[in-house]
């Protein structure tokens, strides 16, 4: 009998400009994560992650930001 194990789906990659735009209708409030996930197609946890992420960038959630996270890996 083969294996059960489900095949890993390939990782997919969206434009920069795509990622802010999706985050935006989110935080406007045009649209829930569950929505914006639903109508473009990334998972609602990548636009969960996204949209956390904006918010540690603007001061608005406590966390490293994109830069200091790029600082330290350097």
């Amino acid at each position: 009998m083969e294996s059960m194990r489900k095949k890993p789906h390939p990782r997919r990659s969206f434009a920069s400009e795509f990622k802010a735009e999706t985050v935006e209708l989110c935080r406007r409030g045009d649209r829930s994560v569950g929505q914006v996930a639903e109508d473009f197609d990334p998972t609602e946890t990548a636009v969960r992650d996204r949209v956390k992420r904006a918010e540690v960038d603007a001061g608005e959630r406590d966390g490293l930001t994109s830069g200091e996270r790029e600082e330290l890996a350097a």
